[in-house]
């Protein structure tokens, strides 16, 4: 995934209202921008850290930027919720993820289950559905360890659910979390956060639903599949 246009640089000044920003550009005009990430965000949000902006398609948008990168430990890290089933399907359809390959079709934003829709539905001749559910990840704690949700997610638990209700009509179930950072090696259900999230997923793998984890190559430029993290089952799963 490439960036269209490139991107601005500055300073972070403060996140508030979930969506919106305030940065300093490096030519020192200060303006408020668009943060598509509904999470906390923790150990992202430090006064001064460098991070980049694009520009609106939309020349008319009342936001004209977009909060796309952050510098964070060292590295860069994606906070766009917008991007990863993109970053997601461009590597499956590319065979870099190994657990995902074989399928002639993947289709985005799929209805299923209880008025949902589903990131990517992978089809095959003479292969059942492949439901692929894309969380993006970009929570470091403990090392080299990734984990997720930085925040509770009634959501996120609904469509375990959901997916383990495909496995038993006799598709196939995949929970794809997408780490748009770079140093991480592991990854694990943050149970500390959002206990509720880490039984119904519990729950869901006992049913057969499937978890893989890959990382992100991240420039100024743009973002790209890298490669499989190890997936640490919660206790008592």
């Amino acid at each position: 995934m490439m960036f269209p246009q490139p991107l601005e640089t500055g300073r972070l000044l403060r996140r508030y209202k979930r969506f919106l920003a305030d940065i300093r550009l490096d030519d020192g005009r200060e303006v408020t921008v668009h943060c598509a990430n509904p999470g906390r965000m923790l150990g992202l949000l430090e006064p001064e850290a460098p991070v980049w902006l694009s520009p609106a398609a939309n020349p008319a948008r009342k936001l004209r930027w977009s909060w796309e990168l952050v510098e964070a430990d060292g590295g860069l890290v994606g906070i766009n919720t917008a991007w990863p089933n993109r970053i997601a399907r461009e590597g499956i359809e590319a065979g870099a993820v190994r657990e995902l390959t074989g399928y002639a079709r993947v289709t985005p934003e799929v209805r299923y289950g209880r008025n949902s829709r589903i990131d990517l539905l992978l089809e095959g001749e003479g292969r059942p559905p492949c439901y692929v559910e894309v969380k993006n990840v970009h929570l470091r704690r403990n090392g080299d360890l990734a984990e997720f949700p930085d925040a509770v997610t009634a959501r996120g638990a609904k469509h375990l659910v959901e997916m383990a209700d495909m496995v038993s009509q006799g598709a196939r179930a995949v929970m794809f979390y997408l780490v748009q950072r770079m140093d991480c090696r592991r990854f694990a259900l943050a149970e500390d956060i959002d206990p509720g999230y880490v039984e119904a997923f519990r729950q869901a793998r006992a049913a057969g639903v499937e978890a893989v984890c890959y990382d992100c190559h991240l420039t100024p430029e743009g973002i790209q599949l890298r490669h499989a993290l190890e997936l640490e089952e919660p206790s008592g799963s």
